[in-house]
């Protein structure tokens, strides 16, 4: 076997290259790891303004009746990041309204998402019944209905 020299090892530098190379390396995975993190928050929030804009805009076409203005909100519940502002205006054509619906971070007003569609709104007088045809639309058998029920009374 052969006697150890006094030479055998890693001499200081060696080391110190060592450590710098992976004090690099450490930085590098850090910040990856930070970046990645910091994407997954801003997907998380985008899609979740997302979905607020396109249900506020779903709740106007379930209800069927609106008014064109301004209005807006903030949420709750969980959900207290985010605030909206809905647009409602008539367009050229009747009973077409354009809707524009805008999510905002609540704390520092950014936008973070923003909706635009359209919705009709048959206009009450845009249905008439026709003569002789026996039908009614539902909501002329809805005013007859209450105009029977106040005669009764």
């Amino acid at each position: 076997m052969k006697p150890a020299s006094p030479n055998a090892g890693f001499s200081l530098v060696e080391v110190m290259v060592a450590v710098l190379i992976l004090g690099i390396a450490l930085v590098g995975l850090t910040q990856g790891i930070s970046t990645a993190l910091g994407s997954n928050k801003e997907s998380e929030l985008q899609s979740t303004a997302a979905l607020l804009a396109a249900g506020r805009i779903e709740l106007l076409r379930a209800e069927g009746d609106f008014t064109d203005g301004v209005t807006e909100g903030q949420e709750t519940e969980g959900m207290a990041l985010y605030k909206w502002k809905q647009t409602i205006s008539t367009t050229a054509t009747e009973g077409l309204h354009e809707i524009s619906v805008e999510v905002q971070h609540a704390t520092t007003g950014q936008p973070i998402y923003s909706l635009q569609t359209m919705l009709f709104l048959a206009p009450p007088d845009a249905t008439p019944d026709k003569p002789g045809s026996g039908t009614q639309s539902a909501r002329s058998k809805a005013k007859s209905k209450s105009k029977s029920k106040r005669r009764a009374e």
